[in-house]
């Protein structure tokens, strides 16, 4: 699979709107990319994306591939007398991205889903007191051009959701920037990996979870991971890429490869077989060591019903939980070059 085609992958998963609690439009793009590799559905109680890939049978052990398909955005939780929206964030989002900005409302007052346009509110540089000051979200309001809320109530309902969206773009030396990356490009990874494992014969079941709800709570792998009763798994989430006002030892380069995780909440067994798997078969890689926990679905994944020896693979990314979140397809390439390694060699090694 060229650059290309994963670049493409990434149009088609990151541009779906996928806010935490509403991911159905990004979890139908991920079913229709996963369609060659086996079959897959939508959890009808929680969202997730439950997946299996073809030739699936019984008695061998299931390695679980995993990343999670929400993005970070907004929740409309008041309508004022005039109009203006009030939005609160789902997700950790930095708020300094937010003002003067044009945010899509999913509105739903109408019966159907319908998407909307509308700007962050801002204060002119010329009236405002400190504009180098980040605004509280109680301070921020979305103009959507309604006279009143009379006129609001008509298109938008209180639960509706909304982000700032901005698409995939392609920057220089083969690095994208778009919105949801943080985990799209995880889940972009799983279906190359599936891909470079085409029509192999492999020792495991592989299933499959894109899961919803992580970014508030990694509550979407609870359950997900309960469903797939799986006996290891691989986590592919987003890390952090040093920009100039980053602490660099806590980052790992674009184009260093595939972050490979270590931590106590972690199987010390299969973060170093990963390691040593990537050496064997030349793949770009980093170590992220985490003290704690890692802040990912793997938290969950690890103590699902007797526990789950888990690691976590991480992508390289600058500006998270931002609209311009930016990633090398080369590491996407190391995490599912990777994946595909070991699923190929781990289970005749058991």
């Amino acid at each position: 699979m060229e650059n290309s085609e994963i670049f493409e992958i990434l149009e088609k998963l990151c541009v779906p709107m996928g806010v935490s609690g509403c991911e159905d439009m990004a979890a139908m793009a991920a079913l229709e990319l996963l369609a060659p590799y086996g079959e897959g559905h939508t959890d009808s109680r929680t969202g997730n994306v439950m997946f299996r890939r073809a030739g699936w049978k019984e008695g061998r052990p299931v390695l679980l591939l995993d990343a999670h398909i929400d993005e970070v955005g907004y929740i409309v939780s008041y309508i004022t007398p005039d109009g203006f929206l009030k939005i609160s964030p789902c997700g950790g989002i930095d708020a300094r991205t937010l003002l003067a900005r044009q945010v899509s409302v999913y509105g739903t007052a109408g019966g159907e889903t319908e998407k909307l346009f509308g700007v962050t509110a801002s204060i002119p540089p010329h009236l405002s007191r400190d504009s180098s000051a980040a605004p509280k979200m109680s301070d921020v309001y979305v103009d959507m051009g309604f006279s009143d809320s009379r006129e609001a109530g008509e298109k938008i309902r209180l639960g509706d959701y909304a982000l700032i969206e901005n698409g995939p773009v392609k920057l220089l030396n083969d690095r994208v920037s778009s919105k949801a990356l943080d985990d799209r490009a995880g889940c972009a990874a799983i279906i190359m990996a599936l891909d470079l494992l085409k029509d192999r014969d492999i020792g495991y079941n592989i299933a499959v979870t894109f899961t919803v709800q992580e970014e508030v709570g990694t509550r979407g792998a609870v359950t997900a991971a309960y469903t797939a009763a799986p006996d290891k798994a691989i986590v592919v989430d987003m890390s952090f890429a040093p920009t100039p006002d980053e602490d660099e030892e806590e980052c790992s380069p674009l184009e260093s490869g595939v972050m490979i995780g270590f931590s106590p909440f972690l199987s010390r067994t299969m973060s170093r077989e990963m390691a040593e798997t990537a050496q064997r078969h030349g793949i770009p890689f980093t170590y992220e060591v985490m003290a704690q926990g890692t802040g990912t679905n793997a938290d969950r994944i690890s103590i699902s019903r007797g526990g789950v020896p888990t690691v976590t693979l991480s992508i390289p990314e600058r500006f998270m939980h931002t609209p311009a979140e930016v990633v090398s397809l080369g590491d996407i390439r190391a995490a599912a070059e990777l994946i595909a390694a070991y699923a190929e060699e781990g289970a005749a090694e058991e």
